[in-house]
This record gives C-alpha cells, structure tokens and sequence, in this order.
C-alpha cells in the first residue's frame, strides 16, 4: 500500500519542480508550438508557447514508479513493466512528431505512415509481450477474452487479441490527442481515470483470486496478474499529471504535445488491457471517447452530406466557437469527465457485488 502513496507523491512533487526546468529549457531552445491556420481564432496567442512538455511527466512517472520500489523493497511486476514501456513507446512517437512540428515548422508533424508504423511496433510488440510471463497460477498480464468488469465470454485467440489491444492502444492515444486542444483539458480528464485506476488495483489485490481462501465469496474474487502494481504504476501517473497541471492550466505555461498525449493514451490502454476492464474504459474515458466521436460524426457527415454537424470539430472546439470561454469549456468538460469516472466506478463495485 505504502508503494501507492509514495508513487504517488514522488511523481506531484517531481513535476511540481521539473515542468519549470523543461519550460526554461525549451523556451531557451525556441522549442515552442506551432499553431495551426485553421483553428479557433483566439488560439494566436499559445503561438511560441513550449512544447513537448509530456517529457516532464513521462520522466517523473518512470522515476516515481523505480523510487517507490527502492523505498518499499518491492520488486517491479511485468504487468507494470509493460505498461510503462507502452506509455514510454508511444511517448517517443510522440517526441518524434512534435519535434518535427518545431524543427521543420511542419504543422502535421511526422507523415502519417511513419507516425502509424511508430504506433503499431510499440503496440504489437506490447500487445505480443503481455501475453507471455505466465506466473506460478498460470496468469499472464493480458488475456485473450474480453473483458468489462472481468474476463467474460469466449477466448478470441492471440491474433484477434493483438489486433484489438492495438484498437484500444490506438483509439485511446489519438482520443487523448484528439481531447488536447485547450490547456488543462486533457491533464485534468487523465487524472481522473489515473485515480479511478488506482483505486481499482487496489479493489482488484484486496479482492485477488490469491486470497480466495480469506474471502467470504471466493467465487468473485480478482483473476488479474500484478493488480497492485497497476495501482502503482496508475497512482505514479495520476500524481505526475496532477502536478504538471499546475503550469499546463489555463494560461499555460507549457503544453504536452504528442510527446504526452500518446504517452496517456497508451498508459491508459496498457492499464485497461491489463487489469482486465477493456471497456470499462471506454466509460472511464468517457470524455476521450465523446470527443473522438465528434470528429467521426463530423467527417462523416461532411462526407456524406457535405454538411457539418459541429461548428468544428473536435466537440470543445464548437462551444468556443459558440462563445464559450476557454476555462468554461475546460471546467464543464472536466465535469464531465468526473461524471463519466463515477459511473464506470459504480459499474464496477456493483459487478462486483452482484457475484457477491
């Protein structure tokens, strides 16, 4: 439990006092955001304001997760593992885009192949691990049934299960790409799924299949590998962008650019994948998903119709342009989201209860 807390803590206070170096850095650099033509007007202003700041919490996240390990005594877990390698992967496809973006002043960063290839090896290749280190009860950290509140239904084989983990893996990092468009936004919504996650490898350990013989109910009991350490590696993150929200909120000083919305995406599929909640998330990220959809719809129906059903897409976009200022669509978005985590958090307690 004490590696929770310390995680948690190293990675607020590492943040807190790192994101300034890296500003100083960067603005010292020129490494500043390239703002596209085509956005909302009143965007001019971010224009040369730095970038790349997911560096900062993607650091603080690996050296909080590695610290809390020393200072507790415990060994790290592959499931942890893997999801720090999928959110530092996807991290690094990130860092390549956006510096591309600043070096070239190429607004649409590394060509889309490229960027996709970066995506699918970091994916596949976490997608391939992660049903592999099977432990003394045959776990291994993902499983090839899909899942909801637990493993359900039939198993669809290691080759649907790569292609499925990389529609979450991707899916989620673009939906977090997609939600990064107004400062504060997206940090501020992954804090929130980050804090659900901890909470739930908590639930997952004290409620684990290991400890079935201590349980009222053995039968509803937890099939998940490392749960604990997923806690961990959720608390870490959720403590990193909490902190780094302190200088990306409105106005901020510092975005997080590709470097960390893939990062946050991956993390938060890598958390999904592994704990065995595939489409818990997609009610936990409720706010990612909304927001994706609104670019779907909206394309779609430009395409079919040659009309749009947003003013712009993606959907926070629109209410600026309905008038809304930048913090009240943050705000209400945000609400939002803490609206979507309670829900998804009460599906989860009440399918667990209901094996009670």
């Amino acid at each position: 439990m004490r590696q929770i807390l310390f995680a948690g803590a190293i990675g607020l206070f590492l943040t807190l006092i790192g994101t300034p170096l890296l500003i100083k850095l960067l603005a010292r650099k020129g490494y500043g955001q390239f703002i596209r033509d085509d956005g909302p007007r009143t965007h001019g202003s971010k224009k040369g304001t730095p970038t790349m700041g997911g560096i900062s919490f993607i650091l603080a996240t690996l050296i909080a997760y590695a610290l809390a390990k020393v200072i507790t005594g415990e060994k790290p877990t592959v499931s942890g593992i893997l999801v720090l390698f999928l959110m530092a992967g996807m991290g690094l496809v990130g860092f390549l885009d956006d510096y591309i973006k600043i070096v070239k002043q190429r607004s649409l960063g590394l060509r889309a192949k490229a960027k996709m290839a970066g995506q699918l090896i970091v994916g596949i290749t976490f997608a391939l691990l992660s049903l592999q280190f099977a432990d003394q009860r045959d776990l291994t950290p993902a499983s090839t049934k899909l899942s909801f509140i637990t493993d359900f239904g039939w198993t669809i084989g290691p080759v649907l299960f790569v292609i499925w983990a990389l529609f979450m893996i991707l899916a989620m990092s673009n939906g977090v790409n997609l939600t990064d468009g107004l400062d504060g936004l997206a940090t501020g919504a992954s804090v929130m799924v980050f804090g659900a996650y901890t909470f739930i490898g908590l639930w997952q350990f004290q409620e684990s299949c290991v400890n079935a013989s201590s349980l009222t109910n053995p039968s509803a009991c937890f099939e998940v590998r490392d749960p604990l350490d997923l806690a961990v590696v959720a608390s870490a993150l959720m403590g990193a962008c909490f902190g780094f929200l302190w200088w990306n909120t409105s106005p901020a000083k510092i975005f997080m650019g590709d470097t960390g919305s893939l990062a946050l995406g991956g993390a938060l599929a890598g958390l999904a994948i592994c704990s065995r909640t595939e489409l818990l998330l997609a009610i936990l990220g409720g706010l990612f998903v909304l927001i994706t959809m609104s670019v779907v719809i909206q394309v779609g129906s430009f395409r079919l119709t040659g009309k749009r059903v947003f003013r712009m897409a993606p959907l926070q976009h629109h209410f600026e342009l309905k008038g809304w200022s930048e913090v009240l669509v943050v705000v209400r978005f945000w609400i939002v989201q803490g609206m979507c985590v309670i829900v998804g958090l009460g599906l989860f307690y009440a399918g667990w209860a209901a094996d009670k």
